[in-house]
């Protein structure tokens, strides 16, 4: 049987580890060349390279920081260099600061927009330089855009939220040109940043009406729809997967 993305090139940013390793694993499960970026975790990211590989699969790592624009940038253009075209790319690459609003820094507020909003941003507009019809964007927000039941959150909401506004806006932008973006919205997720065994996951749970974390496959199998062929009528949608969280 045909895979739905055999043909296609996709490119996960912060793609080495948690929910953008699940993804570049089920992209790449589903016939699409994958590439990843990665900060900070070389041995993470070799992982995931090997274990698509393995598979059959065609794999890239590239190390480039979310929140530096020309090496975002440069990632995008090595991704094209070396398969030839891209047609999928997955905003991922984030960072988490909770602190009380009396004690967050500039370089706190700085370094978050550059990462979560700035990164989102150019990745985007460079890679849509290369996109045809039918290709996706697919951003990964947070249910915490719409829900906030905790303090100190404020850079890590103002972030998402702007993800949500910028992911409604390009899809007017790109709509003519036959390209969808939308935004992903997950509710608390067993990651590396937020563990489901972890302290803040003990108050956390009770919010879901699951009264569970979301496991990293279950995000994946939501963004390898919305990349998939049958999504192609959805766009500039900020899309809940959160187990009930805001309900």
């Amino acid at each position: 049987m045909a895979k739905a993305l055999a043909g296609k090139v996709a490119l996960i940013t912060g793609g080495s580890r948690s929910i953008g390793a699940a993804i570049a694993k089920r992209l790449a499960t589903d016939g699409a060349a994958v590439a990843i970026t990665y900060s900070a975790s070389p041995k993470k990211a070799d992982e995931v390279i090997g274990a698509i590989e393995a598979g059959g699969g065609k794999a890239l790592a590239v190390r480039a920081d979310g929140g530096d624009a020309a090496a975002v940038k440069a990632a995008v253009a090595r991704t094209v260099q070396t398969f030839g075209r891209l047609d999928i790319l997955v905003n991922n690459a984030g960072m988490l600061i909770i602190k009380p609003i009396d004690d967050v820094t500039l370089e706190d507020f700085e370094r978050m927009v550059s990462v979560n909003v700035k990164g989102v941003f150019v990745a985007t507009q460079e890679a849509a330089r290369h996109m045809g019809e039918g290709s996706r964007i697919v951003n990964i927000g947070s249910i915490n855009s719409d829900y906030v039941p905790f303090g100190g959150g404020v850079l890590y909401v103002l972030t998402k939220a702007a993800v949500a506004g910028m992911t409604k806006a390009l899809a007017r932008d790109l709509g003519s040109r036959g390209i969808t973006i939308n935004n992903v919205q997950p509710g608390p997720t067993d990651t590396d940043m937020n563990p489901a065994a972890g302290e803040f996951a003990m108050s956390t749970r009770q919010y879901t009406a699951l009264k569970r974390y979301a496991q990293v496959d279950e995000i994946a199998d939501f963004v390898a729809y919305l990349a998939s062929p049958g999504a192609s009528f959805i766009t500039g949608a900020s899309l809940h997967i959160d187990g009930g969280y805001a309900a």
